[in-house]
């Protein structure tokens, strides 16, 4: 028995087989069910025919595809084989495609039908692929100009049982970065660093560490089967994890088949299915599902929900504040992690512009530009750094890994650029990251945080702050705004909402009014394309 994800599920599998697992509603009415034994039966074969298509353990799995089963049956069956599944952006085109098959050497695809073509016209430059296995997806596409086979055909056609070689806590989870400041990055973890970094402290919120292998399957049997509902793309980690945890969790997880999130879909799936802990990343989500829960009233039982966890961008105080309102029995809380650190904690009260403060054990620190703890309640504005079960570093990149992950006065560190503060009474307050931070007149500006406070302007749909070049202050602190309606917000009238709030040299002196926000598929901002939008190099759409 070890750590190795793939052997704890096939633990849950063996304690709760007739639990449902896995439940997919479509916006028509229909419905997909996969207790814990159809889900594990299915990723055998799936795992049984990547094996006899030459997959052997550490080869490369892309993963190419919106949220459905399929996408986390060919996860789990590169698990069991040893094998390293790899997020594929659905978004990619052409030329990003190439890039990530080259750099993560994948050796074999599964993919929704629709991205034939795409696959197909960079294929003969990726030598490595060897094999493309396709799910159907109603698009009817062709599937011979990749040379993909069938999904349901090959699991026909494989075996059901389990039969794989002695797996190790050495497997690795690989998590490509979004790559919004640059080229994505495989960020390498061994399976039992990831378990203990992210999917313990996830099942063991409301008790204490799993301490043992065998507890695992232990709590999924005994204990209380959560119902959750990730609205992220599994392509990205904060739904992966969500993913992950209610299997090993023995819990029911409600995806859906969508590939545009309806928040009134998405209202309906809480009801029907009872959803208890619903994980959404931002406002990007979360504001439209406030926005539908208006307009729906009380014509809906949401009386399950007791949990909504926002991670990977963190939510407005007017979100939380209208969730509140509209939920009051519902906690909502900020999740922290990134692709380096894994799950890290959630919030744990707000400061006086409403940035989540967190508290962190003695695994996370904040730092100075020496590699020093700063001293609590001193305003020194820091790095987040974290120690003990951390990645490896970053697939065939050394130089970023060395950058990344220091070694300071012997210990290694993780340092992915989040900038905080540390108050007295030791909790943390997150800035921002500070790749993308703005320096104006030599004062440092970190983005989220001026938007988290112009979030609330009632003319403000979404936001996003970049800094874009001026003679005078280096950096203009410039506002890409979506309105409300009809609204035009001026740069004045946002300056004068923001004062008492933030410092004045933080308020933005521009605006640029844009019908919808460039965002990633998971909510997070895309910095680069509302910079060229602030600097005139792209219209605004």
């Amino acid at each position: 028995m070890t750590w190795n994800l793939a052997d704890l599920f096939e633990t849950v599998v063996d304690v709760v087989p007739d639990r449902e697992a896995l439940v997919i509603p479509d916006a028509l009415g229909g419905r997909r069910v996969f207790t814990f034994a159809e889900l594990d039966e299915r990723v055998n074969r799936l795992a049984h025919a990547l094996a006899e298509r030459g997959v052997k353990a550490g080869d490369k799995v892309g993963v190419y595809g919106h949220n459905g089963n399929e996408y986390v049956e060919a996860q789990w069956a590169a698990w069991k084989l040893r094998a390293v599944p790899v997020n594929v952006n659905y978004r990619y085109v052409e030329g990003e495609l190439r890039y990530l098959f080259d750099n993560a050497d994948v050796v074999a695809l599964v993919h929704e039908a629709t991205f034939a073509d795409r696959i197909a016209a960079v294929r003969a430059d990726c030598p490595t692929l060897v094999s493309c296995i396709a799910f159907d997806d109603g698009s009817g596409a062709d599937l011979t100009v990749c040379g993909a086979e069938d999904y349901e055909s090959v699991l026909a056609a494989s075996s059901p049982e389990r039969g794989f070689e002695e797996r190790s806590n050495d497997d690795l989870y690989m998590l490509y970065t979004g790559g919004t400041t640059g080229m994505p990055k495989g960020v390498m973890w061994r399976h039992e660093d990831f378990f203990h970094a992210t999917i313990n402290p996830m099942l063991s919120v409301l008790a204490t560490p799993i301490t043992s292998e065998g507890e695992v399957a232990e709590r999924a049997a005994t204990g209380f089967p959560q119902v959750g509902l990730p609205l992220a793309p599994l392509m990205h980690g904060a739904a992966q994890w969500s993913s992950i945890q209610n299997a090993l969790g023995g819990n029911r997880m409600v995806l859906s088949a969508s590939h545009h999130m309806s928040p009134e879909h998405v209202w309906e799936m809480v009801a029907n299915d009872g959803v208890q802990v619903l994980n959404l990343v931002g406002d990007a989500q979360g504001r439209p599902l406030v926005e539908a829960l208006e307009r729906l009233g009380d014509t809906l039982d949401l009386s399950s929900m007791f949990v909504i966890s926002s991670g990977g961008a963190i939510l407005s105080p007017t979100v939380k504040g209208d969730i509140n309102r509209l939920l009051p029995n519902v906690i909502v809380i900020d999740a922290l992690g990134a692709s380096e650190t894994g799950f890290q904690g959630s919030s744990s009260g707000v400061d006086a512009q409403g940035r989540p403060k967190f508290m962190f054990g003695e695994h996370t620190i904040v730092i100075d530009d020496a590699g020093i703890p700063v001293t609590p309640g001193d305003g020194t504005i820091g790095r987040l750094a974290r120690r003990g079960n951390i990645p490896l570093g970053y697939y065939k990149d050394e130089a970023k890994t060395a950058e990344t992950f220091p070694t300071i006065n012997g210990q290694r560190w993780v340092v992915p650029g989040d900038m905080a503060t540390v108050d007295p009474d030791g909790s943390i307050t997150l800035l921002g990251r500070g790749s993308v931070s703005i320096n104006t007149g030599g004062e440092k500006v970190f983005p989220e945080e001026v938007e988290l406070v112009l979030k609330g302007h009632p003319d403000v749909f979404d936001v996003v702050v970049v800094g874009v070049p001026d003679e005078r202050w280096g950096e203009r602190v410039t506002a890409v705004v979506a309105p409300r309606g009809d609204a035009r917000p001026s740069a004045e009238s946002l300056a004068a909402f923001c004062e008492g709030q933030i410092a004045g040299y933080k308020a933005p002196r521009a605006v640029v009014h844009v019908s919808e926000l460039v965002r990633s598929p998971s909510g997070k901002a895309d910095y680069r394309w509302a910079k060229a939008v602030a600097k005139g190099e792209i219209p605004a759409p």
